[in-house]
């Protein structure tokens, strides 16, 4: 046994930290023989409801579990992390414009990552998950420079995964037979899933299907999922995207499979012609506790399109946030 790694995980008493917090405990992001510390904040108002998570997490007797901090002040969470889960973020509400929620989750992540920025560990794994999360987590890096800006990502292994189970359903399969799934761009409606090199039992995705359905049906699907979700459940997805989110830290410290790659928002470098510095979701390769960029694909017209639309996206977020970066 190693010594603990320290996660600090935010909108801790919340549904996607209720599912995802002893799938952590249990070894399913660090793996069967790493010890976890985790630093859980939560506003004022909900540190009851934390304590009592708290009691459920001590009364699972998690051998991997060597401790547990509640807090609700974020110096105290932050303290040497080895890795930051930003789940809270403040929702849209009724009549709210997406300008307001940008502002209004802008000033909280500006805030959370002065705090980062004077007490975590500088190598520390962040994975931002509150939305709009792409444009959250291009604040909180800015705003965070004694951070490793390579290890500041945002969720779009929930998109990644949601295109598997699609596919997988359309062609009969099952998901392990998909490799190189493959998600563009925002985690928002203007995503890309892309099939271009994605392969079913080691042949070509593109080849299986229509090219109407992957173009008109199995894009706005996989886009429009979480929209589909709040609707049938009346509040929006929980369960699938706190298993992402583990998903998502566990392929980057443990590696993705051979021949395989996933999908993580990570800040663009410039490749594929997105503007630099963008929090933009990219096929990664992870190795060695890092990933890179998986290079030299030839993108199709339409394909290429679409993500010049998530792009200017984003652009237009960076632009509405520019007094906070």
């Amino acid at each position: 046994m190693t010594d603990p790694v320290r996660i600090a995980i935010t909108g801790a008493a919340g549904q996607i930290c209720y599912s995802m917090l002893f799938r952590i405990a249990s070894g399913g992001m660090y793996g069967p023989n790493q010890p976890v510390v985790l630093q859980l904040l939560e506003i004022p108002q909900a540190m009851g409801v934390l304590e009592a998570v708290k009691m459920e997490l001590d009364d699972c007797a998690f051998p991997l579990l060597a401790d547990t901090i509640c807090t609700s002040d974020p110096k105290t969470a932050f303290t040497d992390i080895d890795a930051a889960l930003f789940v809270g973020a403040k929702p849209r509400g009724p009549g709210m414009e997406r300008s307001d929620l940008l502002k209004d989750n802008g000033n909280i992540f500006s805030s959370l990552g002065k705090v980062l920025n004077e007490v975590a560990n500088p190598e520390a794994k962040i994975c931002v998950v509150g939305n709009p999360a792409n444009t959250n987590a291009y604040i909180l890096k800015a705003n965070a420079p004694n951070i490793n800006p390579r290890n500041v990502t945002a969720l779009t292994r929930l998109d990644h995964n949601r295109a598997i189970s699609q596919l997988a359903a359309k062609v009969d399969c099952k998901v392990t037979d998909i490799n190189k799934m493959l998600i563009w761009g925002n985690h928002s409606t203007t995503q890309v899933p892309d099939i271009s090199y994605c392969t079913v039992s080691g042949k070509a995705a593109s080849g299986m299907v229509d090219q109407s359905w992957a173009q008109e049906e199995f894009i706005p699907t996989v886009a429009k999922r979480g929209g589909a979700v709040i609707a049938a459940r009346g509040s929006s997805s929980a369960a699938s995207a706190g298993s992402a989110v583990v998903d998502h830290m566990a392929s980057w410290v443990n590696g993705t499979a051979d021949g395989d790659w996933t999908s993580m928002s990570v800040p663009s470098d410039g490749s594929y012609g997105i503007t630099e510095g963008l929090i933009y979701s990219y096929p990664v390769i992870c190795k060695g506790g890092d990933y890179e960029i998986v290079q030299g694909l030839e993108i199709n017209d339409f394909i290429a399109g679409k993500m010049k639309e998530s792009e200017n996206e984003l652009l237009e977020e960076a632009e509405a946030v520019k007094d906070m970066t």
